[in-house]
């Protein structure tokens, strides 16, 4: 878990604010007892967790996708080829939703702007960090020079998520 104090009262602030705005049916599915909290959602995302990613094409089309998605300091942030479709996508269509839907028993949605960010600069070393943490154990360490050398990562700005958790272990 890389959150930050401040990171987990924003997270709370963003699960809150967007649950107030939330239609009936979706507050009648995520009931009070079924929604998890800043600091139990992050401890829930720790290493890689599987989002199926949704961009807009130019005529209005979704198009979703499966990425690696890592979870760092209240955001979610994935990677993809630079001269993928869903990387020309939001280079022009930044808007982008996002589930991470292991089962039937957990499932986290955001909604949001995707901001490409440079692993390459200082601000972002952490994060950076974080992903030579996950994958160099995986792959071994000639991945930071894929790192380097072909992927380009986003970050899911969000504008509303939401999480759920039937375990009844939500806050």
């Amino acid at each position: 878990m890389h959150e930050t104090d401040a990171d987990l009262t924003a997270l709370q602030e963003l699960l809150h604010r967007s649950y107030a705005a939330a239609g009936a049916h979706l507050r009648r599915v995520i009931t009070p007892q079924r929604r998890v909290g800043a600091a139990e959602l992050a401890e829930r995302l720790t290493g890689v967790r599987l989002l199926a990613v949704a961009t807009v094409t130019a005529d209005g089309r979704p198009i979703v996708g499966p990425v690696d998605g890592i979870f760092y300091r209240g955001s979610f942030h994935f990677g993809s080829s630079p001269d993928s479709v869903r990387c020309r996508h939001i280079r022009a269509r930044p808007q982008v939703s996002a589930t991470h839907l292991p089962g039937e028993e957990f499932a986290v949605t955001v909604h949001g702007r995707a901001t490409p960010i440079d692993v390459s600069d200082q601000p972002t070393a952490g994060f950076r960090q974080a992903l030579l943490d996950v994958y160099v154990p995986r792959y071994g360490a000639a991945w930071e020079q894929f790192l380097d050398s072909s992927t380009t990562y986003a970050r899911i700005d969000a504008e509303r998520m939401y999480s759920f958790a039937m375990d009844e272990g939500g806050e």
